[in-house]
């Protein structure tokens, strides 16, 4: 349409001035050519802002792709856990209510194929849970106390007891894979103080449960829980995650009575030493949470089960200790600065 509006504008120009009509035919042809090449730009332009438009929205279904894939990843599994907890023995369920596993582990975003870091993993509690949640293509690393610090608790610290505990990262791991099964993590173990440095900025997680008492409580002698959390900071990658369940002391209780000797402490007070060491607090929650245990500044810990130790030849005692059920205890999301 545009060409014969422009053919004819060109004709009537052309009469008008009394041209020829050779003149005629040579300017019709000029202009057409010229109409010609017009549309031939509004076409390449046109094609081009398609080609753009096409781009732009390859390149958003892209992002939203990889969003959704980043989304619909692994994640916390919560029909696997379900049956890891499910096949564990009586005497390790009889414990759930107080420790809740499964939603201390959710709550601190611990998923398979992480590499976790496990503090002060005893005889395994924790572990055989981790181990076949974490799966093959996860990692496991145990952590003892310091070396040096074990002459501090003294009784059973004996001097044989101490060289025993040179090898407990060979003997622990060990007793780990056989733990683990057929599918289960990598795994490896060490003491504070003397972590392997290849590890570090490996780790996506890192676990302080029912741990921190007895690095904090020796404080006077050494800097064992910033040595701790040192050790920690270093291992997580940036972002890592440090998950930490402790006993905990009543705010208005004596400072005296709360430094981990009578194995609780103060929310506040660990909260700042943790963030002085490189941590940030994204999250507190209630889960560990048992509004029973209201301790004074004299009670222990070992009071209460599984432990009740101070009422083993009291069966009245024993009774209110077990009504009161396990300790109130603070659980704690940390992240890596």
């Amino acid at each position: 349409m545009m060409k014969n509006i422009l053919l004819t504008t060109a004709c009537l120009a052309l009469i008008s001035c009394g041209s020829s009509k050779s003149d005629m035919q040579d300017s019709v042809k000029d202009t057409g050519e010229t109409a010609s090449d017009t549309v031939k730009d509004i076409r390449t332009k046109a094609d081009s802002a398609k080609d753009a438009l096409i781009d732009e929205a390859q390149s958003v279904t892209d992002k939203l792709n990889a969003t959704i894939s980043a989304d619909s990843g692994a994640g916390f599994d919560s029909v696997k856990l379900s049956a890891i907890l499910a096949d564990q023995p009586a005497k390790i369920k009889a414990r759930y209510p107080y420790r809740n596993p499964k939603e201390t582990l959710e709550f601190f975003g611990i998923e398979p194929s992480m590499t976790v870091v496990e503090a002060l993993p005893g005889g395994g509690w924790y572990s055989k849970i981790l181990l076949p949640y974490l799966g093959q293509d996860g990692k496991l690393i145990g952590v003892d106390y310091a070396l040096d610090m074990w002459s501090h608790f003294g009784g059973f610290a004996t001097p044989e007891f101490i060289e025993n505990k040179k090898s407990w990262p060979k003997e622990w791991t060990a007793q780990a894979i056989e733990w683990r099964g057929e599918n289960g993590p990598d795994i490896t173990a060490f003491a504070f103080g003397s972590r392997d440095t290849s590890l570090d900025g490996t780790a996506d997680a890192a676990l302080f449960i029912r741990a921190m008492h007895n690095l904090n409580r020796f404080a006077e002698k050494k800097d064992y829980i910033g040595e701790a959390l040192s050790d920690m900071h270093a291992l997580l990658k940036p972002g890592g995650i440090l998950g930490v369940v402790q006993h905990r002391a009543p705010e208005d209780n004596s400072a005296e009575s709360s430094t981990g000797q009578n194995g609780y402490l103060k929310q506040s007070e660990l909260i700042k030493t943790i963030e002085a060491a490189g941590f940030t607090l994204i999250e507190a929650s209630e889960i560990n949470a048992n509004k029973n245990d209201k301790p004074s500044n004299s009670d222990i810990i070992w009071r209460l089960p599984p432990s009740l130790s101070t009422s083993r030849e009291d069966d009245t005692l024993k009774a209110q200790m077990l009504a009161i059920g396990e300790t109130d205890r603070m659980t704690l999301k940390f992240v890596k600065q």
